[in-house]
């Protein structure tokens, strides 16, 4: 593997239901839970689900742009939320459930613009796309427990991937093209 490696970092909601589409893709080397864009250091979950922090529950990805591109991570990225919604994601209400795409760099910002105005123009959603744009900053990670949540807990993962209305979502704006 030659080259450079990159981060990706995306609030989607509920991180739980984050990591495993990213996870499945060659080129992607890690996909972490936690918790992006507020002002606490070292927040922890309950602190952050407290509204107080302004952070964002979110996936930082690592990948190898030379095997899967950053414009690939944003398609995926925009089959997994509701990105009309700006009040937090399906069953999950509140700030540190909204969406948003975080870049690294100004060619990942303009990537992110570029894809979020070809969504909006695509008439693909009756609404107007919400996700902000910011730039990156601190990533915490989660507690051990959240990472990888879906292969921990598969059971309890997939009833809240369909009980909160995500995967519902997904099929009738996408239908197979996760």
């Amino acid at each position: 593997m030659g080259g450079k490696i990159e981060k990706a970092t995306f609030a989607g909601g509920c991180f739980w239901c984050m990591v495993k589409p990213f996870d499945r893709y060659d080129g992607v080397l890690s996909v972490v839970s936690g918790y992006t864009g507020g002002s606490k250091e070292n927040p922890t979950y309950k602190e952050v689900c407290s509204e107080q922090t302004g952070h964002y529950e979110a996936v930082q990805i690592t990948f190898d742009p030379n095997v899967i591109s950053y414009g690939q991570l944003l398609d995926i990225f925009w089959r997994q939320i509701d990105p009309t919604d700006a009040g937090g994601q399906f069953y999950d209400r509140g700030q540190s459930y909204q969406t948003a795409i975080f870049y690294h760099n100004e060619e990942q910002k303009q990537l992110a613009e570029k894809s979020k105005e070809q969504l909006n123009a695509s008439g693909r959603f009756s609404k107007e796309i919400v996700t902000p744009i910011l730039p990156a900053s601190v990533f915490y990670d989660a507690e051990d427990y959240h990472q990888h949540y879906y292969q921990k807990n598969p059971q309890h993962y997939n009833a809240y991937h369909v009980g909160s209305g995500r995967a519902g979502f997904i099929k009738q704006h996408w239908g197979n093209e996760e």
